[in-house]
């Protein structure tokens, strides 16, 4: 208590630190009292969400420094391929929107059953068509490993992470359950890339493909499949699972392949999946998609066509590329029907089975699945005819 009082008297004395000691008392007593009368915590603005500009998606990547590619990266040939800037959405390409009690009743199920759509995860404009009409007849391409991938490509909105959860081991028994349910003749199942799996996910695809076959011998499989880092072992295992159709979309040419996809995806890489599933069961049906309107050349997709004829890759499709974000590369062009008609008989020409070709087409698409279904049929009626005319043949011998 004396020794405060000190300091008081020897402040007040001298007339240069009184005046400090008062503003600064004011200013002290001032904010206690502001302290006192706003009690209530402040709270934090929030911050706000980083997006991407185009500016930025059109530059180099990070991968470009590292390598001393960035520096004779000039600009992005997507951009510069882009027709009309200002473009606006074709008549072709406008879709109603989706509804009807088979869309909803499918939808049900789905959520039910905890299973993931690419048809909802990557925005397919087809979803009313193959969601709608009779239940029975509807299609709709599941999503396995989770909703989230592990790569990040230009062109798709499926949610990107390096450490997904985990795979539900549930998974296979409530997918073959959820078709068995719905009774479809033809199925599709896709899956996000899963690099952080030893084996890329293959054994849980195969897994999956055998429950269905269990529980609904007659039904068509198809799979959409990862690259599975390049690793043929992957590859032939799931190839070996019972699937009657093994896909795998190499997206786009090659020379925008970098461009567009993930880096971890290359062409060269995607033909070699194709080509090992093909030389692993050769009856297989093997299957492939391309997005058009990304500025490629008429040159540049007959070279492509021309690699999967040599692979023995037995369908290709030809769709519009729709940008699904504003987070995602541009269009460069809308193409045209009269363009993907053009394609569709390129490919045929070239000795394709079969060729979905359209503005609308994905490579899970309702008319093509039909198509392959019947083309499957005929084989199995041919097998099975194959069979009696043999027994016959050695019954009459003995």
């Amino acid at each position: 208590m004396l020794s405060q009082r000190l300091i008081k008297s020897v402040f007040t004395r001298h007339p240069i630190i009184n005046q400090s000691y008062r503003s600064f008392a004011h200013v002290s007593n001032e904010e206690q009292s502001t302290e006192t009368q706003n009690t209530t915590p402040i709270k934090p603005k929030k911050r706000r969400r980083t997006i991407f500009s185009d500016n930025l998606n059109a530059g180099p990547s990070f991968d470009d420094f590292i390598s001393g590619k960035a520096a004779k990266q000039v600009v992005d040939p997507i951009e510069a391929a882009r027709v009309d800037p200002k473009a606006k959405l074709p008549s072709w390409l406008r879709v109603p929107i989706p509804k009807g009690q088979s869309f909803h009743n499918l939808k049900k199920d789905v959520r039910e059953l905890k299973l993931s759509t690419v048809c909802e995860e990557a925005k397919c404009p087809n979803i009313g068509e193959c969601w709608g009409g009779k239940k029975s007849e509807a299609t709709a391409t599941i999503m396995l490993l989770g909703d989230t991938c592990t790569r990040g490509c230009r062109f798709c909105s499926v949610k990107t992470n390096r450490k997904p959860a985990a795979p539900d081991p549930m998974e296979p028994e409530n997918t073959a359950e959820a078709i068995a349910r719905w009774g479809l003749g033809y199925v599709v199942m896709t899956t996000v890339d899963r690099d952080d799996l030893s084996d890329g996910g293959s054994n849980h695809l195969s897994e999956t493909v055998q429950k269905i076959k269990q529980k609904a011998p007659q039904i068509l499989v198809e799979v959409l499949s990862g690259d599975f880092r390049g690793d043929p072992e992957m590859v032939k295992i799931l190839a070996k699972s019972g699937l009657d159709v093994f896909a795998h979309n190499i997206e786009t040419v090659e020379e925008l392949t970098p461009h567009v996809r993930d880096r971890r995806a290359t062409f060269r890489q995607s033909l070699k999946v194709l080509q090992t599933a093909k030389e692993t069961v050769p009856t297989l049906i093997t299957k492939t998609s391309m997005m058009l309107g990304l500025g490629e050349t008429d040159e540049q997709i007959l070279a492509a066509l021309k690699e999967l004829r040599n692979i023995n890759c037995d369908v290709v499709t030809f769709g519009q590329y729709m940008r699904p974000t504003r987070r995602h590369m541009k269009v460069a062009e809308y193409v045209t029907p009269e363009k993907f008609d053009h394609w569709k008989q390129v490919a045929l020409d070239m000795g394709f089975l079969y060729c979905a070709s359209g503005p609308l087409v994905r490579s899970s698409y309702k008319a093509g699945e039909a198509f392959i279904e019947n083309v499957l049929r005929k084989r199995q009626n041919q097998i099975t005819n194959n069979e009696i005319s043999n027994e016959q043949v050695l019954q009459s011998s003995i």
